[in-house]
């Protein structure tokens, strides 16, 4: 408190009083004031000045609460005016004074000025002179002091002013009135209008006690939306400021304490008032924000008249500042960047009620969970059971009906997000689940906020969080306010209504219901329906509204790779491009309202054709190096083989000097790897299907054969020799104007003739047409410029593809349209691939498919194929074919069953038929042409072959007309021309 001494005269005279100064904070009745000093890094120091000589009544005074039996004191007349002439003359303005005495127990009386030194205004001869006090009886000092103040008194008594009046003063004494009995119709009485009102006292920086005018109730008011530090009450009785509390109380007593102001009384809550104090110079309740002396608080905030977005405002200037109790204050999404805090993004699927997934403008998928609220849930449903069930929203009261005001707003459209928070993952407990990490926004739409919407419509409600949570979403008064609403409306989750049942009747998942639902849905045509899940590009659940009822839906005419499944023990990974076909259906059909067909028809296959004009003939060669077996073949473009060879030189050069660690890959379907053959060379492979943790199907994207590997003979497929170096070398083809058999003994024919002829061979190629699969060719012979699909339809092997475009009628009609026939007797005058009427005592020498030999007889109308595996007929002919020709393959292993191309009229021949096994004598024959039919040793994995022409007679007439050359297999395997890379094959040996 600021103080001034003043000297005394000559040496020896009487002290002079030292002259002190300070402001006044209160008045507390009509001869008594506190002063303060000025702040100073916290409250300043505090003074009661009595004033000397003079006497002004007594103010009312309540009972204690300690004693029920005490009775309240009331006013003194004139007491209250008195206090009121102080009040409004010396509230915060700053006065001199001076000490004359002091009693034991500490009360200090003296002199007080008004202004800077004792040149001002005497308040206590001002008192006296308007007659609100009288001189203090028994004092009879003849000082300077003590004259003015009997000159005083006695004017008011001859002018009858303040208490010298006529009358008893009685109407000068207040009718306090302490409590309420209704608090909330004493504030709803007042219809939120400013009430003139004095701040008698202040408790802390947000609540005060008031003296409501005119009709003089002191009233207890908390300010509206915020909380100050406050005072904690011990055990024995004295209190503890928390952090900041005195500092705010100083705050509010040095603007409002005995001030006339103006209330608005706004709500009544445990019957304690709320309002809001207007004072001529601000809102008291945003300044306590603004300075960081107060918080917004979530319980009170919503009946803030002024507006609750200026109290947040408020409170967040203080936050960014960090003044007073924000000091220690880290924002939500204070490490996020403002591009990822606020920004447009298009609503793809709505998850929930309070969470969607959007796409950003970068690509990327997100999900949003709206802040601040929570969707409808079960009554009495556990939500911290860890063990708890998922249940349908369609068991939910009201979940569905909020997911589809999401979905019907939502979906499709873009959105404005703006990030309040970011929640934590957490791990589970024993009693709770763990959460992921969630992103809570507020998400708004043409200026709508959705959470908003959804509850004031009912269908969600608002999370109330503690006191010093500040995760929360930005309009979270907004949010109040709506719930609020919508419990007064009765709306939705807030209705004494009966909640609405939905009925849903799933079938997705039962066969025999959708067998039988399947008419119904056929006679209604076309159906309403909504997309409520995609398992696939075209495996989809469908919602029917009209029928209430949940189906699976497939897409017909089409279907799209599968996705990866979780079964039993085992997690089967999707097929390539099941994740592109799924995200490409979702983004056009999820959660949107179609029309669903069900019809069953035939499926036409559509294959895009090339446009209808002259069949263009631009061969180019090529090296076939697989054959599969369904008459498709691989092969290279020769242009690109020297690229091949020096990618092959350089990827076993980097391998050799930086080997794959054994065991280091995890092979996944779809990834580019590298697969060490057989041979012990590494080469470029795609892996197909992981069978089991030591089998991987793997695909030589270079020649296009497949093999089953364990991991450890694969590796990561360097980057430098990647598929975007150098693409792919083996391109799937198909024979053009060729009717692949249907019947697998006549499609192996085919395909080992096609083996026999074209592989590890340069061809020319040209495409005719495209198709579903892949293109479709006409392949020729590089020497002798023959078709090999023509080749084909002559042996017999396969048959003409009718094909209606006018460009390929030429081609079409140049083929023959039926296939030669088989010979079935030894005339001389046919050859073997001529039919011929049959007969039962001709006998046909076939070789199986593991190199056996087995006699077929012919019959005419007998359309049965049985075959005879006589072992000492191979051994016979191997000994005989050992002594006559040049060279023969190790002894073959019994054939178990025949595997040559079935013909009618074929039955089995009865043992008696077979000649002696040493009777057989064995003659030479001219070699055959190439459209003759051939028997074959076959050895599939052993595709090279070599020519040894024969015939065989029997003494008893038996005849096998014109022989056809026997081929067996030769040991090791063929070397390839010295401009290609050798083909990753298997090659074994066959063993004795």
């Amino acid at each position: 408190m600021a103080s001034s001494a003043q000297s005394g005269g000559p040496s020896g005279g009487p002290a002079v009083p030292t002259v002190q100064r300070g402001i006044v904070k209160m008045v507390l009745s009509g001869c008594a004031i506190i002063v303060r000093g000025q702040p100073r890094g916290g409250p300043p120091p505090e003074r009661q000045i009595n004033l000397s000589n003079i006497r002004a009544g007594n103010l009312a005074r309540r009972a204690a609460a300690t004693q029920p039996d005490g009775k309240d004191t009331p006013d003194e007349p004139w007491a209250f005016p008195a206090r009121e002439f102080l009040r409004k003359k010396l509230i915060g303005k700053e006065v001199c004074f001076t000490i004359e005495n002091k009693t034991q127990q500490g009360r200090e009386y003296g002199l007080i000025y008004l202004g800077k030194d004792t040149n001002g205004e005497n308040i206590a001869e001002s008192l006296v002179a308007d007659g609100l006090a009288a001189r203090r009886e028994g004092v009879r000092a003849n000082t300077p002091e003590q004259n003015r103040l009997a000159e005083c008194e006695e004017q008011a008594k001859a002018a009858k002013k303040g208490m010298w009046s006529e009358g008893s003063g009685a109407h000068t004494i207040r009718d306090l009135k302490y409590t309420i009995e209704n608090p909330r119709h004493f504030v709803d009485s007042h219809h939120q209008k400013p009430v003139n009102a004095i701040i008698e006292h202040v408790r802390d920086g947000s609540v005060v006690r008031a003296l409501l005018l005119p009709d003089y109730y002191l009233v207890t008011v908390m300010l509206s939306g915020i909380k100050c530090p406050t005072f904690r009450r011990e055990a024995d009785g004295s209190e503890t400021p928390e952090p900041f509390a005195a500092e705010a109380k100083f705050f509010t007593e040095s603007r409002l304490l005995q001030r006339d102001v103006q209330i608005i009384l706004e709500s009544c809550h445990n019957q304690n008032i709320l309002g809001t104090i207007l004072h001529p110079n601000g809102n008291i309740t945003e300044l306590l924000l603004k300075e960081g002396f107060a918080r917004c608080v979530d319980w009170s905030i919503a009946v803030y008249t002024r507006g609750a977005e200026k109290l947040r405002a408020a409170e967040r200037f203080a936050k960014e500042r960090r003044l007073r109790i924000w000091r220690d204050y880290v924002a939500p999404t204070a490490n996020l960047d403002q591009k990822d805090k606020q920004f447009v993004a298009k609503v793809m699927q709505v998850l929930n009620a309070d969470a969607i997934v959007v796409k950003l403008n970068s690509g990327d998928y997100k999900t949003i969970h709206l802040s601040s609220i929570r969707p409808p849930r079960l009554e009495g449903e556990n939500t911290q059971d860890k063990n708890k069930k998922l249940r349908p929203l369609y068991d939910i009261p009201y979940m569905f009906e909020a997911r589809e005001f999401l979905r019907k707003k939502l979906i499709g459209k873009k959105v404005n997000v703006t990030v309040d928070y970011i929640r934590p993952a957490s791990p589970a407990t024993e009693t709770i689940p763990a959460f992921s990490e969630r992103t809570c926004a507020t998400v708004t739409i043409g200026g709508i906020n959705i959470a908003e919407a959804l509850v004031s419509k009912g269908l969600a409600t608002v999370i109330r969080y503690r006191q010093d949570d500040d995760q929360r979403s930005s309009h979270y008064d907004e949010l109040l306010a709506a719930e609020a609403r919508a419990i007064k409306n009765g709306k939705g989750l807030h209705s004494k209504k009966e909640v609405p049942i939905h009925r849903v009747a799933d079938i997705s998942g039962d066969t025999q219901k959708a067998k039988q639902f399947l008419p119904f849905l056929q006679r209604a045509g076309r159906s309403e329906a909504v997309v409520e899940y995609v398992f696939s590009g075209s495996r989809l659940k469908l919602y029917l509204p009209k029928e209430t009822c949940l189906i699976t839906f497939l897409l017909a005419g089409i279907e799209c790779p599968r996705g990866a499944r979780n079964l039993p023990g085992l997690v089967q990974e999707g097929e390539p491009f099941s994740e592109e076909a799924t995200l490409f259906t979702k983004e056009l059909v999820l959660q949107r309202e179609v029309w669903a067909h069900y019809e069953e028809q035939p499926v036409e296959e559509v294959m895009p054709v090339l446009e209808e004009k002259e069949r263009s003939a631009s061969y180019k060669p090529v090296f076939v190096t697989e054959i599969t077996d369904d008459l498709h073949f691989y092969v290279q473009d020769v242009e690109t083989g020297t690229q091949l060879e020096k990618l092959m030189e350089n990827m076993r050069n980097d391998i050799t000097s930086h080997p794959p660690v054994e065991g280091s890959y995890a092979p996944r379907r779809g990834d580019f790897c590298i697969a060490k053959f057989v041979d012990g060379e590494w080469y470029r492979a795609r892996v197909e299907k992981v069978e089991s943790p030591t089998k991987v199907h793997v695909f030589y994207i270079d020649y296009g054969n497949r093999e089953i590997l364990p991991p450890s003979r694969l590796g990561t497929l360097p980057p430098a020799f990647s598929t975007r170096a150098l693409p792919a070398q083996a391109t799937e083809y198909a024979f053009a104007f060729i009717q692949v058999p249907q019947d697998e003994d006549a499609r192996t024919d085919a395909v080992d003739s096609v083996v026999r002829d074209i592989q590890n061979t340069q061809c020319l190629l040209n495409v005719e047409h495209l198709s579903a699969g892949c293109p479709h060719v006409t392949l020729q012979f590089a020497d002798s410029k023959g078709d090999v699909g023509l080749g084909l339809v002559k042996e017999g092997l396969v048959m003409v593809e009718v094909r209606k475009e006018k460009q390929f009628q030429k081609v079409v009609r140049a083929m023959p349209r039926k296939p030669p026939a088989i010979a079935s007797q030894g005339t001389g005058d046919r050859t073997s691939s001529q039919r011929g009427s049959g007969d039962p005592t001709t006998l046909l020498l076939l070789l199986g498919k593991d190199n056996g030999f087995g006699f077929v007889g012919f019959k005419k109308k007998k359309k049965k194929l049985i075959t005879s595996q006589i072992n000492w007929l191979r051994v016979w002919l191997r000994m005989q074919l050992q002594t006559r020709a040049e060279s023969f393959p190790a002894p073959m292993p019994p054939c178990d069953r025949l595997k040559s191309a079935a013909r009618p009229g074929m039955e089995r021949v009865s043992p008696t038929f077979l000649p002696p096994p040493l009777s057989l004598p064995f003659q030479h024959a001219a070699p055959e042409s190439r459209a003759t039919s051939q028997c074959h040793l076959r050895a599939r994995k052993h595709r090279a072959t070599t020519p040894l022409p024969g015939c065989l007679e029997s003494p008893q007439g038996l005849e096998l007309a014109k022989c056809c050359p026997i081929q067996v297999s030769a040991l090791g395997s063929p070397s390839l021309p010295s401009n290609r890379t050798r083909e990753p094959r298997c090659r074994t040996a066959v063993q004795d």
